[in-house]
């Protein structure tokens, strides 16, 4: 494995923190917020670059790139649903439609004209404007199209982000997809989510660092005490941890790597414990101003704040890492 990225890679990262920049600035996600602006618009120049093709596993360090970049900037589409939980579960390797999956909640059965499926998946990422949505059961992997659910969204934290509640009341689908592994699928979306705390992290850290540059207290920048200096390297090695794993994780599902499911568990844990301290130290570094809806670090940290809740939370995926190694050992 490589674990510095190639000329190609860094030009790509290079290429899509510009294509961010421009499209999806600071001021649109505002504008969906306040004034509830649609961000079709940019969800669709995404399927346009085909970055909605990278959902093939081989190409999984390049969507790791786009997905970090993309949490960075508050990204308020269903792109990371669409590209690492819809995708590995539906065998979709180019989604050209927004999609959603179901992990947890709805099982399958078979009555005297086929496939049923019945239940209600709670807190689903982008649910609600899904146009197709995968389901795992028991039984295997099924899609429905969204006009078939009930789809309920939630208010959450981050106001940007888009969970619902999916209800199957009966729902009459084909027969199971074949050839599908679930347990991948899972941990391509465990790194993705941690991909995506990682980017908001960051955001978070670049926002304080400027602050701390140009706020003056006794005519220096506080940015030169050290107990600003303190927090604000607490905060850079916890992200560069965070990203480490997560891309140790996307390696090892480009190459299908045994170790894949541990390095799922550790990108998400190591994330989970990234964005609850620069969550703190953060806002302690902004002070009062850190709390004002006009300032964007709301933004950010809400978004580093909102993974934490899907798929399993830093301390459970501890567990499970302590779980593994015990059967290793015993």
């Amino acid at each position: 494995m490589l674990f510095e990225f190639d000329s190609d890679q860094q030009l790509w990262q290079k290429t899509v923190r510009e294509v961010t920049a421009k499209e999806c600035p600071p001021t649109l996600i505002r504008s969906v917020v306040d004034g509830g602006a649609d961000p079709a618009p940019l969800w669709k120049s995404y399927l346009g670059m085909g970055w909605t093709e990278l959902a093939d596993p081989d190409a999984a360090v390049e969507l790791a790139i786009v997905v970090e970049e993309l949490g960075r900037a508050t990204d308020p589409t269903p792109f990371l649903a669409t590209t690492t939980q819809y995708a590995p579960l539906a065998g979709d390797s180019g989604p050209d439609h927004a999609g959603a999956a179901v992990y947890d909640g709805v099982k399958a059965y078979r009555d005297s004209s086929g496939w049923v499926l019945h239940g209600t998946a709670l807190r689903v990422l982008d649910g609600d404007r899904a146009e197709q949505i995968a389901v795992a059961t028991e039984t295997g992997v099924f899609t429905v199209a969204a006009d078939k659910v009930t789809a309920k969204r939630s208010a959450v934290f981050d106001p940007v982000l888009h969970v619902a509640d999916v209800t199957f009341d009966a729902v009459r689908v084909d027969d199971p997809l074949t050839g599908i592994d679930v347990e991948r699928a899972r941990h391509i979306a465990l790194t993705g989510l941690a991909l995506s705390t990682v980017g908001a992290c960051q955001r978070v850290l670049d926002l304080a660092l400027d602050h701390v540059r140009n706020r003056q207290q006794f005519g220096v920048a506080i940015g030169s005490f050290q107990a600003v200096k303190h927090r604000a390297t607490d905060m850079h090695v916890a992200i560069q941890r965070a990203r480490a794993l997560a891309y140790f994780a996307a390696l090892t599902v480009a190459e299908n790597d045994p170790r894949r499911r541990l390095a799922a568990s550790m990108a998400k844990a190591a994330a989970g414990e990234c964005q609850s301290l620069v969550f703190r130290n953060g806002l302690q570094l902004f002070g009062a101003m850190g709390f004002t809806w006009e300032n964007d670090l709301q933004f950010a940290l809400k978004r580093a704040r909102a993974a934490e809740h899907m798929l399993g939370s830093a301390s459970e995926h501890r567990a499970l890492i302590a779980e593994e190694y015990r059967a290793t050992f015993v």
